[in-house]
């Protein structure tokens, strides 16, 4: 495994998944249940995104391949995605309280979309899809930051404590602030990417 791959990979990742900012919706969903309970859940929904962002990861270059897309409609995509996502982060709107009762938030909205998102999901198309020979290093990121994530979320109450309000807005714009970053790369690389192949077949 490269580490220098793995790391850059495994930040990007994280920041995606915006634990951080999914803090006050987990807990305005979870607030019904006891710690005991919250943790099962928590446990369970974050297992959810992990099969799900991992099936995605290894059959990246098939889907792809399938719907005929290219890796650079996919960055440019991705990148719009990420930069609408992140100015959430940095403009958040308030959190509603739940109008319908859940018993038990299943899949969704915790483990999808929350957790494994579009914007994740395609990056993980991007990483595997691009360069697949790294695809264990791409593996390794990604339960590296979904394992951050699993920590952060589970002990969101005593976080959100911690830090109160303020702290927590002022960590997700940061958050978003690298986002933007990330985001213009990915639309620069991509656009780079489509310039390149029109001139290949001119």
């Amino acid at each position: 495994m490269n580490w220098s791959n793995i790391a850059p990979a495994a930040a990007t990742l994280f920041f995606i998944m915006d634990p951080l900012g999914n803090m006050p919706v987990f807990n305005a969903i979870l607030e019904r249940f006891d710690s005991k309970q919250r943790s099962i859940i928590v446990a369970r929904e974050m297992l959810f995104a992990l099969v799900i962002l991992m099936t995605f990861l290894f059959t990246g270059t098939a889907i792809l391949d399938f719907m005929g897309l290219t890796e650079s409609s996919l960055s440019i995509a991705g990148g719009v995605l990420l930069f609408i996502i992140a100015l959430r982060m940095i403009f958040p709107q308030p959190v509603k309280e739940p109008t319908d009762v859940v018993e038990d938030p299943f899949i969704v909205p915790l483990a999808m979309p929350m957790v494994a998102g579009p914007s994740t999901i395609a990056i993980l198309l991007l990483l595997s899809s691009s360069q697949p020979e790294h695809i264990w290093d791409w593996s390794a990121a990604l339960f590296i930051s979904w394992a951050v994530t699993a920590v952060i979320l589970t002990a969101s109450p005593f976080l959100m404590h911690l830090l109160g309000d303020r702290g927590t807005r002022a960590l997700g714009r940061l958050m978003g602030m690298l986002l933007v970053i990330l985001a213009t790369q990915m639309l620069l690389n991509g656009v780079a990417e489509f310039v390149g192949s029109l001139q290949t077949s001119g």
